[in-house]
């Protein structure tokens, strides 16, 4: 590995941090109100007056300027992976929040710890930034095939929210790597992915923790925004495997998926059941 790799997986290890601390914080904001974050420009109006989303939000952008370095500098199923390693970083700081974890809890921190690790152990490199109009066109037909599923939002459970803010996090962390100089329209077209999926991923995410454990949103979350782009950088943008690490990968795959999916699991009795939002009483004032 080189030096920017060794940055690049250093900064994304950091990130992970961040994102960790930051959604435990963000699950402990979300439960501050008496009723859920119904609607997006209701759950953006509200949030705009709330310190403790600003201080959310600070977490995230610096969590995501360190992910976005692992991104240019590692393969994207790598720069995820690191990033995904928020996972157990929000696990440990649950307690604060909720009640400790038990051994069925860890057990499945430990195997995504595992798949993850595996999946990193099989790294090549990255691919080149790619810049194109399909990339772009694709792009802004995701970030609008994500916006009409969370019209579903009511009827999905936490882990059903936290997946589809996984895609929207896999969306922005494509979309970051066709932003480059000079400035085109299918450049200013990726730009712009990146805070669309970003804002929906955010806002589908603090619904999934309003509902259940943070366990449960973060673990299916952290699957979709590993594995999505993990395929898309090897299929579409370069990215490769070490030879002969193809099964290793797989591997990585099966156990992190399988640990995320019992997390997930295990987490769903561990808070009583909220009421989901209805008409415009996401707007009531905070308690």
């Amino acid at each position: 590995m080189g030096p920017l790799e060794a940055v690049g997986l250093a900064a994304g290890l950091l990130g992970a941090v961040l994102f960790g601390c930051g959604a435990v914080a963000q699950a402990h904001g979300v439960r501050r109100h008496p009723v859920p974050p119904g609607h997006l420009p209701g759950f953006v109006a509200r949030s705009v007056r709330d310190p403790w989303t600003w201080l959310v939000l600070a977490a995230y952008l610096g969590g995501f300027l360190l992910h976005v370095v692992a991104i240019w500098w590692l393969p994207l199923y790598l720069a995820q992976a690191t990033v995904a390693m928020a996972l157990p970083v929000a696990a440990l700081a649950q307690r604060h929040v909720e009640e400790p974890l038990g051994l069925a809890h860890w057990t499945s921190v430990g195997l995504v710890v595992l798949g993850l690790t595996l999946l990193a152990a099989g790294s090549g490199s990255a691919g080149a930034t790619r810049t194109d109009p399909v990339l772009a066109l694709v792009l802004a037909l995701a970030a609008l095939a994500l916006a009409l599923a969370s019209v579903l939002r009511h009827r999905l459970g936490p882990a059903g929210l936290g997946a589809l803010a996984g895609l929207g996090y896999a969306g922005s962390a494509v979309a970051v790597r066709g932003v480059q100089l000079p400035v085109d329209g299918p450049v200013l077209v990726c730009a712009l992915a990146v805070p669309s999926f970003s804002l929906v991923a955010f806002w589908l995410y603090s619904l999934g923790m309003d509902r259940a454990a943070v366990s449960s949103a973060t673990a299916p979350m952290n699957v979709g925004q590993t594995f999505v782009p993990a395929a898309v950088g090897v299929a579409l943008l370069g990215d490769t495997v070490r030879h002969g690490w193809e099964p290793v990968v797989l591997l990585g795959l099966v156990v992190s998926t399988w640990g995320a999916v019992r997390l997930g699991r295990a987490g769903d009795l561990a808070r009583p059941h909220r009421p989901t939002d209805q008409g415009s009483a996401e707007l009531a004032p905070s308690g």
